[in-house]
């Protein structure tokens, strides 16, 4: 029965509830942030690049082999496809700035933590500190 109690009060403590909602949260949060770089940030660089996507962005090692008489394709390209790379560690950076601003703000916000009240010393400090000046005499 000892076992069943701990995992109850490890739950009871809340640190469980609190990472759950922080999971939850940050899986939302990761899709927004996706879709943010998928829809609006990418396409604006890919204006630069000449109109070309992000995620074609790649160097073909081997190029795909085409069945000429089914038109199909006979072997895949081999190809290193850097581009999605680049959009991943954008995806990244934003959401580690965002967090990082989250963060920052939520400290902000939180009360300091107030300084413990200067209680009197207990009696044996007291007969403590009187055996140690007598000593020193």
């Amino acid at each position: 029965m000892g076992m069943v109690s701990e995992f109850k009060e490890f739950i009871a403590k809340g640190n469980v509830v609190d990472l759950a909602v922080g999971v939850v949260i940050g899986a939302a949060f990761g899709k927004i942030v996706t879709a943010l770089v998928e829809g609006i940030v990418m396409p604006s660089i890919s204006l630069l690049s000449g109109g070309v996507s992000f995620k074609d962005w790649k160097h073909v090692i081997t190029p795909a082999v085409m069945d000429p008489a089914t038109g199909k394709e006979k072997v895949a390209e081999v190809a290193i496809k850097y581009g999605d790379f680049i959009q991943t560690c954008i995806d990244f950076l934003l959401i580690a700035i965002v967090i990082f601003l989250f963060i920052k703000v939520y400290n902000r916000m939180r009360k300091p933590a107030e300084a413990p009240a200067d209680a009197p010393p207990s009696e044996e400090v007291l007969l403590l500190r009187e055996i140690r000046d007598e000593l020193k005499k």
